[in-house]
């Protein structure tokens, strides 16, 4: 005989949970922390340890002795915190200076709010603004990549990024033409040899985690694809109208973080809108503005700060654009 049992809602249950969908992203990175040690060498794995170890423990100490709560460490965001900030910073920074990020990215910018599912800003791109402001010459010192001492030495040659190199030559007066020529050719930079921060550089690792996380249905193709699509447009545009001062559509989707930023920040349950189309108008904005903090910006990457600032909407876009609610007859 069935028993009937009267509960709240929800009343069907996904099988999902916080720690599997985690994981699950944790999992969909690997190919670019394997592609980043490739590149990068030993300093790609010293980072990225410095940075998950920390998270981790400063959020173990925040839970315990703070909020006298029972740690939630195992259900790996805060692994997955500290994977994304080692991803966002250059190899050659000091440990000291990924802790301290760290303890912004947890302290501040999660746990201050109250923990997972609380914060408004995602976490690991505000420490990796953080940093950028604190220490800028660390974070804007970019390792070349296949250096020879790369698996000996944490230290190594350093370079300039294209949207570097691309920024510094038009503000000296190059030829657009000019500057490209010294930089890697496109499919360098799809498979990943140039310089960048750690998990940025390789579209095609990136995009081989995107159809994983697709394949897992953790994350909807609808952030991803407005966020490139958006990119690719805009800077299309520009670079129509204005041939001789901005590079073509291609180089800004691989070029920097838009791949990262668009696939594994952008998406972020907490930080992002709840219906579809939402999610759109959340990613076409985070396109533009990156474009725009690119060519007309001063900084010349533009991913980071734009994913935050429409973060600061994402309440508002979720107030105007509501799902359809069932059963209500329209007045």
């Amino acid at each position: 005989m069935n028993k009937l049992f009267v509960s709240p809602s929800p009343h069907i249950h996904s099988g999902d949970s916080v720690s599997k969908n985690m994981y699950g992203v944790i999992i969909a990175l690997i190919p670019a922390f394997m592609t980043s040690v490739w590149f990068f060498g030993i300093g790609s794995i010293v980072i990225t340890l410095a940075a998950v170890l920390s998270c981790v423990l400063f959020e173990y100490l925040i839970q315990k002795y703070m909020f006298k709560t029972a740690p939630t460490i195992s259900d790996g965001s805060a692994i997955l915190t500290g994977l994304l900030l080692a991803f966002n910073i250059p190899t050659t920074v000091p440990i000291w200076m990924i802790i301290t990020g760290s303890l912004v990215t947890i302290g501040i910018a999660k746990m201050s709010f109250g923990g997972l599912g609380n914060n408004p800003f995602n976490p690991a791109l505000v420490g990796r603004v953080f940093m950028l402001i604190s220490y800028p010459v660390q974070m804007t010192t970019w390792p070349v990549p296949m250096s020879d001492n790369r698996f000996t030495s944490i230290d190594g040659l350093t370079g300039a990024t294209p949207l570097g190199v691309l920024k510094e030559g038009l503000g000296k007066g190059d030829k657009l033409e000019t500057i490209l020529s010294q930089m890697p050719d496109l499919g360098n930079m799809f498979l990943g040899n140039i310089g960048g921060s750690a998990g940025e550089i390789s579209a095609i690792a990136l995009l081989i985690g995107f159809v994983y996380l697709l394949w897992r249905k953790i994350i909807t193709w609808h952030i991803p694809v407005s966020v490139i699509g958006s990119v690719f447009i805009f800077s299309g545009i520009l670079h129509f109208a204005n041939p001789e001062l901005t590079a073509g559509p291609v180089f800004h989707i691989l070029a920097g973080g838009v791949m990262l930023g668009a696939i594994y920040m952008a998406t972020d349950y907490v930080t992002s809108p709840m219906t579809i189309t939402g999610m759109l108008i959340y990613g076409i904005c985070i396109g533009i503005l990156t474009v725009l903090i690119r060519v007309f910006g001063a900084y010349p990457e533009g991913i980071s700060f734009a994913i935050l600032i429409m973060n600061a909407f994402t309440p508002l876009i979720n107030l105007y654009v509501k799902p359809k609610r069932f059963g209500r007859v329209r007045s």
